[in-house]
């Protein structure tokens, strides 16, 4: 069992920046490929940014692509997501996701694929 605990959501101007942190439990964190997704009110979940067990390989939404940035230390056990010049349509409920067993240095982009799931923080983009 994992457990993940998001934090760094919060109330921000467009243009605005935030950095999302999301903490795991568990000796294997370098094992894990992680991933963000958001769901905003009345709308489906969608995938947000991936990265690698390793760091080297990370994907982006077009929505976000050359806004956000993900990144890992996995001596801290620790997935971050840098938002940047945020627009009010990124205002949702922001989730990290762990999929556990991973075969390779790869990403993963379908919330299927993923075996758990943290709380979520909220990000609200004022207009």
């Amino acid at each position: 069992q994992v457990q993940l605990v998001e934090s760094g959501g919060g109330l921000v101007q467009a243009g605005g920046s935030l950095r999302l942190s999301c903490a795991a439990s568990g000796r294997t964190f370098s094992n894990y490929a992680m991933g963000w997704f958001r769901q905003a009110p009345g709308k489906e979940r969608e995938f947000v940014a991936a990265i690698s067990r390793g760091g080297g390989s990370t994907y982006y939404a077009d929505s976000v692509k050359g806004r956000f940035t993900v990144s890992r230390d996995n001596a801290k056990n620790t997935v971050y997501l840098q938002m940047n010049s945020l627009k009010p349509e990124d205002t949702a409920v922001y989730y990290c996701a762990v999929k556990s067993r991973v075969p390779s240095d790869s990403y993963y982009y379908a919330g299927f694929a993923y075996d758990y799931w943290g709380q979520g923080t909220q990000v609200t983009v004022s207009s």
